[in-house]
């Protein structure tokens, strides 16, 4: 098994973990309401999906 002859300096692993960091969800927008929703997935909102309506959504509904 292979093992390193010496340490790994913090800067030479941070360098290797430089593209792992977090990034912000893409949210689009419902093309019905103009709510911002995540991609491919039904509008909590108004129920659409690629301008269908699968989802039955009352009034008296809360999101918040």
């Amino acid at each position: 098994m292979a093992v390193p002859k010496r340490k790994v300096s913090q800067a030479r692993g941070a360098k290797r973990r430089a593209h792992l960091a977090l990034k912000a969800k893409q949210l689009g927008t419902c093309s019905r309401c103009s709510q911002r929703i995540l991609p491919h997935t039904v509008c909590v909102y108004c129920g659409t999906y690629r301008e269908e309506v699968v989802l039955k959504v009352s009034e008296n509904d809360d999101l918040s």
